[in-house]
């Protein structure tokens, strides 16, 4: 299992969000390049790095992805705003490793299949959910689509993961949900990666245990409640690193 450190820019900013709200903002650092590559120095072989400015139609960050893609030899999956084939080009062109796709997904399955198609392996499907509910557009809108259902879908797509995000457990520190989290393993025909309230390494272990291939940790490591050497040495992946 990988554990990759959460690059969640804003407005040019290195941020955390507390339960997925815009203007609930717990961490705010001015440099991501700069957190990005002392992520990496740290052992954290992947970086997980979303524009929250273009998942909300506000804007995007795409130099500072770029710089983050330039210099660091981080294996990177960018998630955020991509909607279209041109934006998920553009990334990939950059140097990006994997995309992440949300709401599009959601919306138009021909589209995900296509791009998945012309991008096999480079694909991760966000499954975002608050209280059992499948979320859009940077998490402000519930859809009636069910993880038991969806995940199955997708068995046919060659995708790189899923990434399955409680929003409402993210920067809370309130631990995962466990039942949860095995259920969308168990569903999932993709490798999952588990994001929002993993807070203790008994809850990584846990995950590993019941075969996550990796984690997005955020603000439990940008406040040190994991040890984050620790963690490094045990899911950073470190020598999983792309050649430089």
């Amino acid at each position: 299992m990988i554990a990759a450190p959460a690059v969640d820019l804003k407005e040019g900013r290195c941020v955390q969000l507390i339960g997925g709200q815009p203007n609930e903002v717990a961490v705010s650092l001015p440099d991501p390049v700069f957190q990005a590559e002392q992520w990496f120095q740290c052992g954290f072989a992947t970086l997980h790095v979303v524009d929250l400015d273009a998942a909300l139609g506000t804007g995007d960050n795409l130099n500072a992805i770029r710089k983050v893609v330039q210099t660091t030899e981080a294996t990177t999956q960018v998630g955020g705003g991509i909607r279209d084939d041109a934006k998920a080009s553009a990334l990939l062109e950059i140097g990006v490793d994997r995309i992440v796709v949300g709401t599009r997904a959601l919306d138009d399955p021909d589209w995900l299949a296509t791009l998945t198609r012309t991008h096999p392996g480079q694909i991760v499907v966000a499954v975002d959910t608050r209280d059992g509910k499948i979320l859009r557009k940077g998490w402000t809108e519930e859809t009636t689509l069910e993880v038991a259902s969806y995940l199955p879908s997708l068995e046919s797509l060659p995708l790189a993961g899923i990434l399955s995000t409680n929003v409402g457990r993210e920067g809370r520190l309130g631990g995962i949900d466990r039942s949860e989290c095995s259920e969308v393993v168990a569903l999932s025909p993709h490798p999952i990666w588990v994001s929002g309230g993993i807070t203790t390494t008994d809850e990584l272990a846990y995950l590993e245990e019941i075969g996550a291939a990796g984690v997005v940790l955020g603000m439990a490591l940008y406040t040190e409640t994991l040890n984050v050497h620790d963690v490094a040495t045990k899911w950073g992946g470190a020598n999983t690193a792309r050649d430089p």
